[in-house]
């Protein structure tokens, strides 16, 4: 579907739509975790933990679950959903307004008032707990910074806790969503594809125009930007309704058809991506 090493794009998705549709779906744990009752997957799914909007709510894992609870409820969804692929864990993002605090646009940032090198420390030291909490649980590390360099040294602070991430099936990249247009988020991808080999990772959060430039050195991407683009899109036309809608839909921000239409656009731009790779290739080492 999308080339020899990118294999699947992850839709964000509501809870709901795990019932309806079979394409990969992402999902946010803080939304699983309200749900009295469960959803039977039709497809394979990831889990979110809610790792940004908790630290730029709260600053501090504190006050969110616990690893152990964490725990408790990937195990759940992989029990009661089926079909779970792997979950996130409760990492450490190191944009800048998460980590010094701060206004941008309309939303404040308490700020973590910690190091980026702590972020990574923190990171890891979450992985490893999660672990220890429970190690059949298909949990992904995942590796965090705010330069190239700092991937590195998180990459290396797994291998001194003993996790070789180059026999992990995945590895996360996180803190590149809002850093996309620039030259350091191509870099940050290059960087951990030259160390982990390219098609062994996931992309969180990759925008429709910077897959088109890195889809080759990914293994999947997720992103939920199409609800972004619903809400300020009129819902007054669409006739699509799922079972038990309570009626037409004032914005499209929660409509299974357009997210599905959405996605299209974003298999286009990965197949893009896979075909004309702009970036050096880093398979075996060689350049291409």
């Amino acid at each position: 579907m999308t080339g020899p090493k990118f294999h699947a794009f992850f839709l964000g998705a509501k809870p709901h739509f795990l019932a309806h549709t079979d394409v990969p779906l992402f999902v946010a744990n803080p939304h699983l975790a309200a749900r009295r009752t469960l959803p039977r997957a039709l497809g394979t799914f990831a889990v979110d933990s809610g790792g940004f909007t908790q630290l730029s709510r709260d600053g501090t894992w504190d006050t969110g679950p616990s690893p152990r609870t964490y725990a408790q409820q990937i195990r759940r969804y992989r029990d009661e959903i089926g079909n779970l692929a792997w979950a996130a864990p409760q990492d450490w993002m190191c944009e800048d307004a998460i980590i010094h605090g701060g206004s941008v646009g309309r939303q404040f940032y308490p700020g973590t008032g910690l190091s980026v090198q702590e972020h990574l420390r923190r990171t890891v030291g979450n992985y490893l707990d999660l672990l220890s909490a429970d190690p059949d649980l298909p949990i992904i590390p995942v590796v965090q910074g705010r330069r190239p360099a700092d991937y590195e040294r998180c990459i290396d602070l797994y291998h001194r806790a003993g996790i070789n991430l180059l026999t992990e099936p995945v590895v996360g990249i996180g803190s590149v969503c809002r850093i996309q247009a620039t030259d350091e988020a191509a870099e940050i991808v290059e960087t951990v594809a030259e160390i982990l080999g390219p098609g062994r990772c996931h992309g969180f959060g990759f925008k429709i125009t910077e897959l088109r430039k890195a889809a080759y050195l990914l293994g999947s991407a997720d992103s939920h930007a199409w609800s972004a683009q619903g809400r300020r899109t009129s819902g007054r036309d669409c006739t699509f309704r799922l079972p038990r809608s309570r009626g037409p839909h004032k914005n499209e921000a929660n409509c299974l058809r357009y997210a599905l239409s959405w996605r299209q656009r974003v298999l286009t731009a990965i197949e893009a991506g896979v075909r004309t790779p702009p970036f050096p290739s880093y398979e075996r080492g060689d350049t291409a």
